[in-house]
């Protein structure tokens, strides 16, 4: 298991924290775990994180500088922190970051409903047509029964108008008709009604029933009379129920009222899209006017970084002259640029040149090893008080140096790690000898295994190490001298 401490407060990561939905506190615990079968697992301050995550945190945390690595100096984007850094730009770069990500968060916005009113153009299209084609077809609740009703009636008018005349004849107009002989029984029935309750009761009954046919009659009359073959509506009410059927079809329901139902629906869908378009021109005038203000703020931080590369370029030469490369030359470019980007509208790039009469190329285009280190020395000592570095691990940069330029690169990091965290893994004396602690690295074999080992040494034990470096082991009584006063310098 390996944990480490870190005090993150000047690391404006809480964006990150809430990103990957871990409890954010300026003191972070990171733990990773190695189990005998090769599994691993991560940690932060407890919460379980994968490896991606893990990873953009510590390169947050841990800055790690090898001999032929390659150095973040490289980056145009951390060439451009330092920059803004050296020009205070912080809290206007922040601002503007703010007004970035939703303008960013509102063009892609845009572009969404762009792509879903193109679509929907199409859509549109057919949902119109299927409402305009209902719509036209003047639908009315209960309609279809109606016209069936109707429909059946007409279909079988020759027989409905013989047959109820018939039963009219047979009820009201024959000689013999029921009506007429129910009557008669009724008046003879009623000499007697007032001999009994019964009898009266038999009265009442056949009075109201002669009263009923006398109706049904009236009835059969209008029925026989209004009932005509009529060629013509029967083609108009076959014409108007195909026309329902043939949508109660299309759309595969079975009522008048569904049809009406999806009507409604399809005009609800197409106010959507009138809704869709008027989100776009919404959204429109606003990105215009955040670009607008995004621009002038933009403006501003140019103004202020164009102020800065002079004095930094002089002071990082000054410091390359001292670590004896006096004819080294750093230049850094602005370039401005259309589009607005997460930084604003400048491309910065820093430019190199090792000797007197060499072309300003990229860093990575013309740096050495050694260059590169000491160029990384130099300008991350210079940005030490504005910029919250990370943890610095020098593994071997003084390779290929003199001993007078190691004693000025140990000053250097010695006054670097009055700010910032620095680790510095060394075979250079002048250097190590500018340490506040000194662990010494080495290997034992155990058990027919080689592990590797990590003690912090005492004063006398790291005045000897110093000595080893000078002179060899064991050391010379003069290594050992110098290497005090080294110590004490």
């Amino acid at each position: 298991m390996v944990e480490a401490w870190f005090d993150v407060a000047r690391y404006d990561l809480r964006e990150f924290f809430e990103e990957q939905e871990l409890d954010y506190d300026d003191e972070v615990v990171i733990r990773r775990e190695l189990s005998p079968a090769g599994k691993s697992r991560a940690f932060v301050n407890d919460t379980p994180v994968n490896n991606a995550a893990l990873r953009r945190l510590t390169e947050a945390l841990v800055d790690l500088h090898q001999q032929f690595d390659v150095l973040d100096i490289h980056h145009v984007n951390f060439q451009l922190r330092m920059l803004d850094a050296l020009a205070d730009n912080g809290a206007l770069l922040a601002e503007y970051q703010r007004g970035f990500r939703q303008y960013q968060t509102d063009r892609r916005q845009l572009s969404d409903l762009i792509a879903r009113s193109e679509n929907a153009g199409r859509e549109m299209d057919f949902l119109k047509f299927q409402y305009e084609e209902l719509q036209r077809a003047e639908l009315i609740e209960g309609e279809q029964e109606a016209l069936e009703n109707e429909l059946a009636r007409l279909s079988n008018a020759e027989e409905i108008k013989r047959t109820y005349g018939a039963a009219y004849n047979f009820l009201a107009e024959s000689e013999q008709n029921v009506v007429g002989q129910l009557q008669e029984i009724s008046r003879s029935m009623s000499a007697t009604r007032r001999v009994s309750g019964e009898l009266g009761a038999l009265s009442d009954r056949l009075d109201a029933l002669v009263i009923d046919l006398q109706d049904i009659a009236k009835d059969c009359s209008r029925i026989s009379e209004n009932t005509e073959h009529d060629p013509v509506r029967i083609a108009e009410a076959q014409e108007r129920l195909n026309v329902l059927y043939k949508l109660q079809k299309k759309h595969a329901v079975a009522t008048v009222a569904a049809l009406l139902e999806i009507q409604e629906n399809l005009e609800r869908q197409l106010g959507g899209f009138t809704d869709l378009g008027e989100q776009i021109a919404q959204l429109e005038r606003r990105i215009a006017v955040q670009e607008q203000q995004l621009r002038g703020q933009a403006r501003l931080l140019s103004e202020r970084r164009k102020i800065v590369p002079k004095p930094f370029e002089e002071k990082v030469h000054a410091l390359l002259t001292q670590l004896s490369m006096p004819h080294a030359r750093l230049q850094v470019a602005i370039q401005a640029t259309e589009n607005l980007t997460p930084t604003g509208t400048d491309d910065v790039q820093f430019l190199f040149a090792s000797n007197i009469g060499s072309r300003y190329l990229p860093i990575k285009d013309v740096a050495s090893g050694g260059e590169l280190s000491r160029l990384t020395l130099c300008t991350k000592s210079l940005v030490a008080d504005a910029i919250p570095l990370p943890t610095l691990i020098f593994d071997e940069i003084d390779t290929g140096i003199s001993g007078d330029v190691s004693l000025k690169m140990g000053l250097i990091l010695r006054e670097l790690s009055d700010r910032h965290q620095v680790i510095s893994i060394t075979h250079t004396p002048q250097i190590a000898a500018r340490a506040d602690k000194h662990y010494f690295a080495y290997k034992q074999v155990e058990n027919d295994r080689t592990i590797t080992h990590l003690r912090p040494l005492t004063q006398d034990e790291r005045v000897r190490a110093i000595g080893v470096m000078l002179s060899g082991n064991p050391p010379s009584e003069s290594a050992l001298a110098t290497a005090r006063e080294l110590i004490q310098g």
